[in-house]
């Protein structure tokens, strides 16, 4: 039985440690999206100051057109990125929830060989105290027969 419960713990052991590296490989999926949303948005921005700049020093409709319709470009490609933050930071709680069951499973197998193992010992316990009992008992039914 305890074999099968050691299997079972470095069975949950193994879970717990895969949980762990796709908890890490989200979290850093996350990271990686905030900081491509970051870049977009710099772009964005530089971008919207190149064009109040050069239409200080004078726009074509042709040329304003063209560059409004980049910055429309732009905008669509934010929003759908903000869109995508959904599915990043659903993906770490799916994780994260994943992780802690394999935790709880994990434990409660540590648990339960604990538990064991300290049952173990105190029948151990119990029948070397009985072993003394009896030798005690053994001595003194010696010593009192060598006296009579």
């Amino acid at each position: 039985m305890n074999n099968a419960l050691e299997f079972l713990l470095e069975q949950a052991k193994e879970r717990e440690n895969q949980a762990v590296l796709a908890l890490g490989k989200a979290r850093s999926e996350l990271d990686g999206y905030y900081q491509q949303l970051d870049q977009i948005e710099k772009y964005r921005l530089d971008y919207c100051q190149q064009l109040v700049d050069r239409g200080k020093q004078g726009l074509t409709a042709s040329q304003y057109t063209h560059l409004n319709r980049f910055l429309t470009t732009l905008d669509n490609t934010l929003s759908k990125q903000k869109q995508a933050e959904f599915h990043f930071k659903d993906q770490v709680e799916n994780c994260e929830r994943h992780w802690l069951e394999c935790r709880k499973q994990r434990s409660s197998y540590e648990w339960l060989i604990d538990k064991k193992q300290a049952e173990k010992q105190r029948l151990e316990n119990i029948r070397e105290q009985k072993q003394m009992d009896e030798f005690s008992t053994l001595q003194f039914a010696r010593l009192n027969a060598k006296r009579l």
